[in-house]
């Protein structure tokens, strides 16, 4: 496989397994602190929002996180 091609499946497969795991690590802590976007169906208020807030955090900072991890950026030449 051409090193270029793998390089960008290792980006892709990084990018989506942060963005899921940090959600689910972003609802998690958002349970934990009494923030659950997901508690009242019904109800958007402050705490909801807040909780919708530590899931987009937490995609966001796990998509970064996993693309270091995983796809570091390729030494340049």
């Amino acid at each position: 496989m051409d090193p270029k091609t793998r390089h960008a499946l290792k980006e892709g497969l990084a990018d989506a397994s942060g963005f899921v795991i940090g959600s689910l690590g972003g609802w998690a802590l958002g349970q934990q602190l009494g923030l659950d976007f997901f508690a009242a169906p019904d109800a958007f208020g402050w705490r909801e929002m807040a909780g919708l807030a530590l899931i987009a955090l937490g995609a966001g900072v796990g998509k970064i996180v996993a693309r270091r991890i995983i796809a570091p950026p390729p030494p340049s030449t």
